[in-house]
C-alpha cells in the first residue's frame, strides 16, 4: 500500500467520558495556551474530489505533520464558524458534547503531548507533556498505525450535555455527532493530501487515563 507524504489517525472515544470530564473545560492560566494558525475557508480541492478520493490509510511515511495542518484539521472536527458558537459540525440542540484532545508525535512547532483543542477560541490547552505514543499504542491494541502516527485526535464525549435535554435518546444523538465529526475529519485530511483511519478498537478505561 502506498505511503502518504504526511500522517494523522483520528481515534474515536465514546462509551464512558471519563477523558472529557477529566480536566473540566475553564480558562487556562495565562501563557499555557497553544495558539493555532487560522484556518483556511477556501482549498485547492473540491467536496466532490474529496469525497470521491476519501479512504481510511493505515501505512504513513515519518514526515512530521505542519501545525497549519493540525490547525486545520482541528477546525474541521468542532471549529467555530458563527458568533453564536455554531460549529463545523452538526450538533442536536447546539448543545456540543464533544471534546477534542490531541496527542502531538511528530508536529512542527509542537512540543509532543497531549493537548485539549479549545474550539471558540481555537487554541490548544497542554494536558500531559512528553511523548505518551507507548500508552496510547497499549491502549489501543498494539494497532502499528496508532504507533506510526504523527499526531492522534481523540474524540470523546460529555453525554450529559445532551441527555439533560433528550434524555436517553440523547446518547444516539452523540454517536451521530461523532460521525460527523470524523467525516469532516477525513474529508480534510483528503483535502490536504493527508493519511487517516478511524481506530474504534480500544480500551476505553486505559485510553480514558
Amino acid at each position: 500500500m502506498r505511503k502518504t507524504r504526511s500522517l494523522l489517525l483520528l481515534l474515536l472515544l465514546l462509551p464512558g467520558c471519563a477523558a472529557a470530564e477529566a480536566v473540566p473545560s475553564q480558562q487556562p492560566a495565562e501563557g499555557a495556551v497553544v495558539s493555532l494558525p487560522e484556518p483556511r475557508l477556501t482549498g485547492d480541492v473540491s467536496l466532490e474530489q474529496a469525497l470521491q478520493e476519501r479512504r481510511s490509510v493505515r501505512d504513513y511515511t515519518d514526515e512530521p505533520l505542519s501545525v497549519q495542518d493540525l490547525s486545520q484539521l482541528l477546525w474541521a472536527a468542532q471549529g467555530a464558524t458563527a458568533d453564536w458558537g455554531g460549529r463545523t459540525a452538526p450538533s442536536a440542540g447546539a448543545l456540543y458534547p464533544l471534546e477534542v484532545e490531541v496527542v502531538a508525535v511528530r508536529v512542527s512547532g509542537l512540543d509532543p503531548g497531549a493537548y485539549r483543542y479549545v474550539s471558540g477560541a481555537h487554541h490548544l490547552v497542554p494536558l500531559r507533556p512528553g511523548d505518551i505514543t507507548g500508552e496510547v499504542l497499549a491502549a489501543s491494541g498494539d494497532q502499528g498505525s496508532v504507533g506510526d502516527a504523527a499526531a492522534v485526535l481523540v474524540i470523546s464525549a460529555v453525554y450529559e450535555r445532551t441527555t439533560e435535554k433528550y434524555g436517553e435518546r440523547g446518547i444516539r444523538y452523540v454517536h451521530m455527532e461523532a460521525g460527523h465529526a470524523a467525516q469532516n475529519v477525513y474529508l480534510q485530511v483528503t483535502a490536504l493530501g493527508l493519511g487517516c483511519v478511524v481506530i474504534g478498537a480500544f480500551d476505553e478505561e486505559r485510553l480514558s487515563k
